[in-house]
């Protein structure tokens, strides 16, 4: 299995309410480093998973949406809260969907898996990964 790596960041805003997550039920910043893992059983017919620059932008139009944004008041968010993990499936959910435009180009067409790694910390970090 082949595969290639990209890396982006991103800062929101964002509240946890509920118990479990004490003082992060209050609203908190957070600055995530996000890795998209693009994997292939083959190579493309550029000899590549997928272009670098392709994925990079690709991270980037992803992200847009929630950078600099306090999550609580977008639409995606409302039934449910912005954990590391719910934002690794978000991220992967919308990953898929570039793909499945060809967003990615011709190479982007022998990708068969993704994983999407939000660190949030140097001590914590959670990621979504799944066939395509």
């Amino acid at each position: 299995m082949y595969a290639l790596e990209v890396r982006e960041h991103v800062m929101i805003a964002h509240s946890l309410p509920g118990p479990a997550f004490g003082p992060a039920q209050r609203l908190h910043g957070a600055t995530f480093v996000v890795d998209a893992t693009f994997f292939a059983r083959n190579l493309g017919p550029n000899d590549v998973v997928v272009d670098i620059g392709a994925a990079t932008e690709a991270l980037r139009r992803v992200l847009e949406p929630l950078a600099y944004r306090n999550l609580d008041d977008l639409p995606d968010f409302h039934d449910r809260r912005s954990t590391t993990e719910a934002l690794c499936r978000w991220v992967f959910d919308a990953l898929r969907a570039e793909l499945a435009a060809d967003r990615l180009g011709e190479d982007g067409r022998s990708v068969s898996r993704l994983r999407v790694t939000l660190t949030e910390s140097h001590l914590a970090k959670g990621w979504y990964e799944a066939d395509l």
